[in-house]
């Protein structure tokens, strides 16, 4: 009897200490992943904490008089004229009238650094699309200097540094009291391409340079990828030659990204003698890296396929054909989209292989077809985080906020195809 219990107290322990470590393995992982939850709350609050400027932008609405003789301007039409006209004149004479005292050569100087410098273009492009308007007095809404959105923004963090005189600060203070400065979504983000003034810079361009891309790389990774795992998975026949593709297969699923780069760049544009920075170079070299990964999972998605439903296929006469077109495909699509649109997205946000093919180039114009040269999002946050003025890094920030929004985009449309297409066996 005393041994009994001495048996049961000692599996009592036993259970004891088993429940004990299994209480500190569940602590551990939810400690794991508050852990992982925190870094990304820090992270994603730094970058909406530095971001969110980048879609203020800040104005300076004047009323300007086009005054001819004023800008040694008789016919707005004649491109001659223009190229030797003084268009910053006029919105000199426009600040001179709201700020009194500003007489000096100096101060005019200084006025002058107020606004953005595509100002004077404004005008030049109102006045040759409209000759008639020369002599007239018009309201434009320009830019103000980079320097200037920095001050009205950020003046009370130590963490700016403001390049502004105390003279043009007092001024930017006196016009911000009269509404003449004031702060607004800024559109123009989303309506223009790259710029040397971060006050006219956008990301228009790259977003469709990355859609083009990513157009290009879905039309080629993904019927070929789903092409080779369903040959690979039904038809391939067991030897060593499959067992070799499989396993180069995998391990280019784990190839550093700036490899299928080096391949680009060997290939298609030092072998094939395609353009550098077109939106059909980076698709290509995205396929490449895309397509692994497609290949595993939809080999994936089709091995999940209950074999009796191919078994129930075959009974009634179909061919091997059949059954994998009618019967085996279809079970198996939600896998093979939701792997796709991963790859997709992991593709999205590529830099390292696109800057091997030149898609780092300044690129103002936004491109209007799969040849016209182009860089995507990744690289323009990239061009911009590189930069030591303070308005690109606000627009690198919004960038990335605006790249993780179409990320997340990509995978929560993942999740819910998933979701609604899957079937329970």
């Amino acid at each position: 009897m005393t041994e009994q219990r001495s048996q049961a107290e000692i599996v009592r322990q036993s259970l004891k200490k088993r429940y004990r470590k299994e209480r500190r393995f569940r602590l551990y992982g939810m400690v794991a992943i508050f852990i992982a939850l925190a870094s990304l709350f820090i992270l994603f609050a730094d970058i909406i904490n530095k971001g969110h400027t980048g879609f203020i932008k800040t104005t300076i609405t004047l009323d300007v008089s086009l005054d001819g003789e004023q800008m040694y301007l008789t016919d707005p039409t004649d491109a001659e004229q223009r190229s030797m006209a003084d268009f910053s004149a006029p919105i000199i004479a426009a600040l001179e009238e709201l700020i009194p005292g500003t007489e000096t050569g100096a101060q005019r100087r200084e006025l002058k650094g107020l606004v953005g410098n595509y100002a004077p273009n404004e005008i030049s492009d109102l006045l040759r699309a409209n000759p008639e308007l020369l002599n007239t007095t018009q309201t434009f809404e320009f830019q103000a200097h980079d320097q200037v959105s920095v001050y009205v923004k950020h003046a009370d963090d130590p963490k700016y540094s403001i390049r502004l005189s105390e003279q043009q600060q007092e001024w930017v203070d006196y016009l911000q009291g009269q509404g003449v400065i004031d702060t607004s979504f800024n559109d123009t983000l989303f309506q223009r391409g790259d710029s040397r003034d971060p006050g006219n810079a956008g990301i228009l361009g790259a977003i469709v340079g990355s859609l083009l891309t990513m157009l290009v790389t879905l039309v080629i990774s993904f019927p070929m990828g789903i092409a080779a795992a369903v040959y690979l998975e039904e038809f391939a026949p067991q030897n060593k030659i499959t067992d070799f593709i499989e396993v180069n297969i995998n391990n280019l699923a784990a190839v550093p990204s700036i490899i299928f780069g080096l391949l680009g760049l060997a290939v298609f544009i030092g072998l094939f003698g395609m353009p550098r920075s077109i939106p059909v170079v980076g698709g290509l070299v995205l396929a490449l890296m895309t397509l692994p990964t497609i290949i595993i999972s939809s080999r994936a998605a089709i091995k999940s396929v209950p074999p009796s439903i191919r078994e129930a296929a075959e009974g009634i006469g179909a061919s091997k054909m059949q059954v994998v077109l009618h019967h085996v495909i279809p079970l198996a699509m939600p896998g093979m989209l939701t792997g796709s649109i991963i790859g997709m997205a992991q593709a999205l946000g590529e830099t390292a292989p696109l800057l091997l093919i030149g898609m780092v180039a300044f690129i103002v114009d936004v491109p209007e077809g799969f040849f016209d040269s182009a860089t995507v999002l990744p690289v323009q946050i990239y061009l911009w985080a590189s930069s030591s003025e303070q308005g690109f890094i606000e627009l690198a920030s919004a960038g990335i906020m605006v790249l993780l929004t179409f990320m997340i985009s990509m995978n929560a449309l993942a999740i819910w195809l998933r979701k609604r297409l899957e079937r329970r066996w």
